[in-house]
């Protein structure tokens, strides 16, 4: 299979932002969340396991997971979301193992929010981490998302620290400024991962 790349970082980093120029640059880009989004959605594959684990209330009037509902049951209770990740997870896997073996591009990039927590970086040939400073992080999901600041830290609690990712990082990508900023720092990176696919073919 072609090199991959786990990309991941905090909620608010810009995952999908690095993950877009990589893709423009010529890598395909593989992102759970979106493929969790399919599973879940109305008719998904994961609609009836999740319907059986957690009851009708789960799932919303047009038949997709009732996100908001599942988003507090998850974060509320550690067990619940423990039964959450085991369905979706192992769906999440073979999806994304498909799409890598049939990718085009010069190298895979796999988006994956909680690559380290869920020992994701087995599966991939390099890690990249996307970081930025937490308060920006928090500023950032609550401006785009609505929800109150501290709905915002409980759900980063929920996720490895920072300065834990930045250890288990080979490649790191700052993202506390603009695109222009972004932008030489993903060319370099694109340049580095294509020399690598091709020593590796």
């Amino acid at each position: 299979m072609k090199l991959a790349v786990g990309l991941t970082g905090g909620i608010g980093s810009g995952k999908t932002t690095v993950g877009d120029r990589l893709a423009a640059l010529g890598a395909t880009l593989v992102d759970a969340d979106a493929i969790s989004r399919a599973l879940t959605s109305a008719g998904g594959a994961a609609i009836d396991s999740l319907r059986k684990a957690f009851g009708p209330r789960s799932i919303a009037d047009d038949g997709a997971l009732d996100r908001v509902a599942m988003r507090e049951l998850a974060f509320a209770d550690p067990a619940a979301r423990s039964r959450l990740e085991a369905i979706l997870h192992p769906l999440i896997r073979a999806e994304s193992d498909r799409a890598r073996r049939e990718a085009s591009g010069a190298y895979v990039v796999m988006v994956v929010p909680l690559l380290f927590e869920t020992g994701g970086q087995a599966r991939v040939d390099r890690t990249l981490v996307v970081d930025v400073a937490e308060p920006l992080q928090v500023e950032r999901v609550a401006a785009r998302s609505g929800l109150p600041a501290a709905e915002v830290r409980s759900i980063m609690a929920a996720q490895w620290p920072r300065s834990r990712r930045l250890q288990m990082a080979d490649d790191v990508v700052w993202n506390g400024g603009g695109l222009p900023e972004l932008e030489p720092q993903c060319a370099r990176l694109h340049g580095r991962y294509t020399e690598m696919a091709r020593a590796a073919a």
